[in-house]
């Protein structure tokens, strides 16, 4: 026992590794809870995409300088702007959201490929934001990550019922005269701003899994919604402790680890909850 206690208590001594657990629970509780709504609308497309859009808004913070709270605005501002673009679109047009999504993502992600073609010649490096890397936040990045994840879970909990409501069925909602519109943006934008709050833990690579999979394991393992996001939420700061353990004793990237320790999870309650399993993932005949 007394190993045990000095193997979990090692890598707190260091004040990076207590940041870096601090961000990466955060992180994994508001990617998970927002992640049950990404997971009930069938918008899993939309954490890639948004995840991938911002790329334009990373490249030219980077490019202009300002540090991270201007790389963060800029992602955020371009987050945003692709998660109203969908939003725009689908409903103007009047085509699906995975097309809208499409239409949206390609282009904004073919103009960040393009301004960081660019700046090939400024030497810039990008690797800590296509992979993420947790231990590097400092205390700034971790208050910033607070405030953003408290913002997010508290509207969502102002909105929880209507969101639920127009989740289920927006023709449903809009009978109850609720501003349908507006909650569909309103979910697009919590979802971008998760999206732009997780970079720093996982990546733009590795964004997706965080949204997904924890509340997907709470789908395995729950029925009822609000027992569905503590159990997503209890994963995704697991996944996110656990991780940083395993990279700091096995040398790995800390968010690859945390995504595999999200995952084997998943496996799990996939083999404790099979019956459940079947039903979440087989198509309707």
């Amino acid at each position: 026992m007394p190993d045990v206690i000095a193997l979990l208590a090692e890598p707190l001594q260091y004040g990076f590794m207590l940041r870096g657990m601090a961000a990466a629970v955060l992180v994994g509780i508001v990617c998970a809870v927002i992640g049950t709504f990404v997971i009930l609308r069938g918008m899993a497309f939309l954490g890639d995409a948004l995840s991938h859009a911002i790329l334009p808004g990373v490249a030219i913070g980077t490019l202009l300088g300002g540090g991270r709270p201007a790389l963060f605005l800029w992602a955020l501002g371009t987050a945003l702007a692709a998660s109203f673009g969908i939003g725009f679109v689908q409903r103007r047009a009047r085509i699906k959201e995975d097309a809208a999504i499409g239409i949206v993502f390609s282009g904004l992600f073919a103009l960040g490929v393009a301004i960081l073609s660019a700046m090939r010649s400024t030497g810039t490096d990008l690797t800590h934001i296509l992979f993420g890397n947790v231990l590097a936040v400092g205390p700034g990045d971790l208050a910033l990550i607070f405030l953003c994840a408290s913002a997010v879970l508290l509207t969502l909990g102002l909105f929880y019922k209507e969101l639920v409501v127009v989740t289920f069925d927006e023709t449903f909602a809009i009978t109850l005269r609720l501003p349908a519109a507006f909650l569909s943006y309103l979910l697009l934008a919590l979802v971008a701003v998760t999206t732009v709050v997780s970079l720093q833990t996982v990546g733009i690579t590795l964004v997706l899994a965080l949204l997904v999979t924890p509340a997907a394991t709470g789908f395995l393992l729950a029925r009822r919604l609000p027992v569905i996001m503590a159990v997503a939420a209890v994963c995704g700061a697991l996944s996110g402790v656990t991780g940083l353990y395993l990279s700091y004793y096995l040398g790995i990237a800390s968010g690859a680890a945390i995504v595999l320790v999200s995952l084997a999870l998943f496996i799990l309650a996939l083999v404790i909850a099979p019956r459940r399993g079947r039903r979440l993932f087989m198509k309707s005949p």
